[in-house]
């Protein structure tokens, strides 16, 4: 599995064992920036595009406190229109989920995010969904 450059990958993950997953995994493509809920997401981000320092990857957990991870996708997505990022700078957003509830997920889509995956993550099909996205080279 090539690498491209580096990464900039933010988490947004409320359970600890999925959150240390992600990171360990993660780290390996990049520099990871860990939140615990929504809202802290979304303040990470508003700073990374005060600095111009644009997430390659975001990964939002649907249920989290707070604000929970489609509100949070929304927000990202307004948040680079209102700023004019770039199409090929805005974030690639995978959302994770625990559930089984496919109108939650597909409703994610619609609000702008790439895939998702299911927790426990499968790191194979996960690698294999940032080879789609162009975020790695399979």
């Amino acid at each position: 599995m090539k690498k491209k450059n580096k990464m900039k990958i933010l988490i947004a993950e409320d359970d600890y064992v999925s959150r240390k997953f992600l990171y360990k995994f993660l780290s390996n493509y990049g520099e990871c920036d860990i939140t615990v809920d929504g809202m802290e997401a979304i303040e990470v981000f508003m700073m990374a595009l005060d600095e111009k320092e644009y997430y390659d990857l975001i990964c939002l957990d649907i249920m989290m406190p707070e604000v929970d991870g489609v509100k949070a996708l929304k927000t990202i997505r307004l948040l680079e229109e209102e700023r004019e990022v770039p199409k090929d700078k805005r974030a690639k957003i995978i959302m994770t989920t625990a559930l089984n509830d496919t109108e939650k997920v597909m409703g994610s889509f619609d609000s702008g995010s790439e895939a998702y995956a299911v927790k426990p993550i499968d790191i194979d099909k996960f690698i294999n969904v940032m080879g789609k996205l162009g975020l790695i080279e399979n």
